[in-house]
């Protein structure tokens, strides 16, 4: 990973709204055609109906004409290694191969832990059945 993604990732997670958890998270990730997007999770008063970061991220992705997940940083503040919620596993395996790596970041010392979609997500609905 390059230090582009993990800025951006950090440079996302200080434009948050976390008012309740104050719990700030960003993400950023790069296509395999070299594009990267960013996202800080959003939170609402009327919980669970705020965005994660990695949502906001592939969103991002997605309006800009989707593709594939290459590798992905999440980056939170109060977090050594912050790896992405269940259901942000199962989005980011949604656009990603089972390969892609997953970056887990330090806000203040960078990658903290690396893993593969695969290992992070085993047994994840199989888009291809959907498809």
């Amino acid at each position: 990973m390059s230090d582009d993604l993990f800025s951006k990732a950090r440079s996302a997670m200080r434009k948050c709204h976390a008012p309740y958890s104050r719990f700030p998270v960003g993400a950023a990730l790069r296509t395999e055609d070299g594009r990267i997007y960013a996202g800080c999770n959003v939170e609402v008063v009327s919980f669970p109906e705020g965005w994660c970061a990695e949502t906001t991220a592939i969103a991002h992705m997605v309006m800009d004409g989707g593709g594939v997940i290459a590798e992905i940083a999440v980056v939170a503040e109060k977090l050594r290694a912050c790896s992405p919620c269940g259901g942000c596993r199962q989005r980011i395996a949604e656009f990603a191969r089972p390969d892609t790596r997953v970056f887990l970041c330090d806000a203040a010392e960078g990658v903290v832990e690396t893993v593969l979609m695969e290992d992070l997500l085993p047994k994840a609905f199989p888009t291809e059945a959907v498809r």
